[in-house]
């Protein structure tokens, strides 16, 4: 590798880690005679598989110019950094020569605004077309797909990427407009409809001819900026459901605020990321998706920011002790599923062993369930009488669930106060 594609590679890859919603997931591609490469339907960027393997995918920009000045952004135009680009033909080559020596499982493509969206958008599509026909690469491709971008170019990478995102970047549309001038919500969602289109149409095409090209097999994507701006947590948690149920969104990336651009006066002055805040929020998402919550549910009007001290769905229960306990003997799978400590796969193991006989406390450790909090939530032999959460009551239930505190003593002495 000469020293220039070098420079390039390391200045584009550090433009582009500050986009997390960079996965590979839900496509399986075996390797065929004559190609290049396969693809799993596990993994993401810079992390590890169940099974122990770390898969990675390269993470690149094609250009980090950019004809934009959103505020949060550290490749704004106004931003005073190396600026490089790459080819079509330069960004291929380092794909395929990575992907040989092994040092990558797929490409995750992004890239600044040049000229115009149509004009990143196709070369792009350049790059991911000849990957796909002229080499023949199997591997995994995730392509960012440019706000305002015409349909016939998303439609286009479609056939080629594995999954395609757009980013929300900022919830509001005020906001996004005070910070992101730019932009506006109409040009991210309408490429969200297109790919959303292309991948209703792609699985009929399947189920009428079932060698039918796949159009973004692994779905649809995005992210959103966590902490930059005021909106309350109700209103991400509602935009996110709605992106899920209205444009078949397959995940939603929620990123904390980090000020790389501290100089901006319209961005709030925060030392770190709000990590805490963005892992409610990704706890909170999951109870949409696998455990059957409503956005309302988990954060209303009375209750608009997630409880930052306990997870969202233990903050729910807190505030539903009418629901508790639970016969984990008699309820069914969708009430058993919202007793804290009691996950997806403890709760099918629980209505599928109660056939054989009944549950109690024992049984429920032996499945995984934890029952430090499941204990105050449900009722089955083994568990003392009155100690669910509806007789010791809410408050004391946070207390004792609270991580302990420390506090000194008389002689100066750390010591531990545990909960009542």
């Amino acid at each position: 590798m000469g020293t220039d594609l070098l420079d390039k590679l390391k200045i584009l890859a550090e433009s582009a880690k500050y986009d997390v919603s960079c996965s590979s997931g839900g496509v399986r591609r075996r390797g065929e005679q004559g190609a290049v490469g396969s693809a799993r339907p596990w993994g993401v960027c810079h992390s590890f598989t169940e099974d122990g393997r770390c898969v990675s995918l390269l993470k690149i920009m094609l250009t980090n110019y950019c004809m934009y000045d959103c505020a949060y952004c550290i490749n704004r135009r106004s931003n005073d950094r190396p600026r490089t680009m790459l080819s079509p033909a330069e960004l291929v080559s380092l794909t395929m020569e990575f992907y040989r020596r092994n040092y990558i499982e797929g490409l995750f493509l992004s890239s600044g605004v040049m000229r115009s969206p149509d004009y990143t958008m196709e070369r792009m599509v350049r790059v991911v077309k000849e990957l796909r026909t002229v080499h023949r690469f199997g591997g995994y491709i995730h392509m960012k797909s440019i706000p305002g971008a015409s349909r016939e170019l998303v439609m286009e990478a479609g056939r080629y990427a594995d999954r395609l995102s757009v980013n929300v970047e900022i919830p509001g549309e005020a906001n996004l407009r005070f910070l992101a001038p730019d932009k506006s919500h109409a040009s991210i969602y309408a490429p969200m409809s297109f790919i959303h289109q292309g991948v209703i149409a792609g699985a009929e095409e399947r189920r009428l001819f079932r060698n039918a090209p796949r159009f973004a097999p692994a779905g649809q994507s995005t992210q959103m900026i966590v902490g930059a701006t005021d909106e309350r947590d109700s209103e991400i948690l509602s935009l996110s459901a709605r992106l899920y149920h209205v444009k078949g969104m397959r995940r939603v990336y929620y990123s904390g605020f980090v000020p790389v651009n501290s100089y901006d006066k319209r961005l709030p002055a925060v030392g770190s990321a709000p990590l805490v805040r963005e892992n409610r929020l990704y706890q909170a998402d999951w109870l949409m998706r696998f455990y059957g919550f409503t956005a309302g549910e988990i954060a209303d009007e009375a209750h608009p920011d997630l409880d930052l001290e306990i997870d969202p769905k233990l903050a729910w229960a807190l505030r539903h002790p009418e629901v508790f306990p639970v016969d984990v003997n008699r309820a069914d799978y969708g009430l058993v599923l919202r007793v804290p400590g009691i996950g997806v796969k403890s709760a099918r193991m629980i209505v599928t062993a109660r056939r054989q006989g009944r549950i109690t406390a024992d049984v429920l450790r032996r499945m995984g369930v934890v029952m430090k909090k499941a204990q105050y939530f449900v009722t089955c032999g083994g568990l003392p009488v009155g100690g669910c959460v509806a007789d010791l009551t809410p408050e004391r239930v946070r207390r004792a669930l609270l991580p302990q505190r420390g506090r000194r003593t008389a002689d100066g002495q750390l010591s531990l106060l545990f909960p009542e």
